[in-house]
């Protein structure tokens, strides 16, 4: 397969079987930037349909492995120099939570600023409640 460039696979209208798929972008590992830029703007274009077909479902669902297989062993994000209370500051500030709403989360509004300035630890049920809050696993406060 030739290698072309992301926007060649932006032609005309999106094919509806396997064979067709499979034929405009075969299904196989990627191996460069150009292949996985190719992959997304592919997989951009199937996941905007308002309907697809079933060939076009499981062909989104294989391509989407693919593309996450990419992005892990290239763009892997290393959270071991994280600490548990720079990610809690972290999702705080992406949700607009202040410190007396994070204590009240927590189960005692004062609890909220002694945790973010590292004075107090986070409980099981502490993590359990962040957890629940942020839709994120309690590996991010371990």
């Amino acid at each position: 397969m030739s290698k072309a460039t992301a926007t060649a696979a932006n032609r005309g209208p999106l094919p509806e079987t396997w064979a067709e798929l499979t034929a405009e972008l075969p299904l196989r590992p990627i191996h460069d930037d150009v292949e996985y830029d190719n992959a997304v703007e592919f997989l951009d274009r199937l996941a905007v349909l308002d309907e697809r077909t079933e060939d076009q479902e499981d062909y989104l669902e294989t391509l989407s492995g693919l593309v996450e297989q990419y992005d892990d062993e290239h763009f892997a994000i290393s959270d071991s120099d994280i600490s548990p209370i720079e990610s809690l500051r972290y999702l705080c500030e992406q949700n607009n939570i202040i410190a007396s709403a994070l204590g009240e989360l927590l189960g005692n509004r004062s609890l909220g600023s002694k945790v973010l300035r590292g004075e107090r630890e986070l409980s099981k049920e502490h993590i359990r409640r962040l957890c629940d809050r942020f839709s994120v696993s309690s590996d991010l406060f371990l």
